[in-house]
């Protein structure tokens, strides 16, 4: 049984740590409308932050670090696994992040995290984020 969680307006980092505690104790956790999770801080500011990530490295040995928002919030979570260990790397095979509902999911119930629901003042939600690192969603 997988666990669903709806990121609609979520804070991306209390989302990760949630997701990435419940992967390591053996949950499999699916994440839906991750396009709707949001980042604290100022657009500027984050907006300068991920393009020098995306930037970063060489196009042949990376680090590779993506564009379209369920990777990015996949990549986030695996920031917080310890991923290069077999436990970890299985853990991260649990997670799957979907832009929008798929139809397999329509109708069904879905989980929300009450710690990630904080409003801030200035945030950014990843979809505007990833449309300004260039992806076409």
């Amino acid at each position: 049984m997988t666990t669903i969680i709806d990121a609609n307006g979520l804070t991306l980092g209390r989302l990760s740590t949630n997701a990435a505690k419940r992967l390591i104790k053996g949950e499999e956790i699916t994440i839906i409308n991750s396009e709707k999770a949001i980042i604290s801080g100022k657009k500027t500011s984050l907006k300068n932050i991920y393009t020098h990530k995306r930037e970063q490295g060489t196009y042949r040995k990376g680090p590779f670090f993506p564009r379209t928002p369920d990777q990015i919030v996949k990549r986030t979570i695996r920031g917080m696994i310890p991923y290069q260990k077999s436990h970890g790397r299985a853990a991260f095979k649990k997670l799957k992040c979907y832009i929008g509902i798929p139809k397999e999911f329509e109708g069904k119930k879905f989980e929300t995290i009450k710690e990630a629901k904080k409003q801030p003042v200035d945030y950014i939600t990843i979809e505007e984020l990833s449309r300004s690192l260039g992806a076409n969603i």
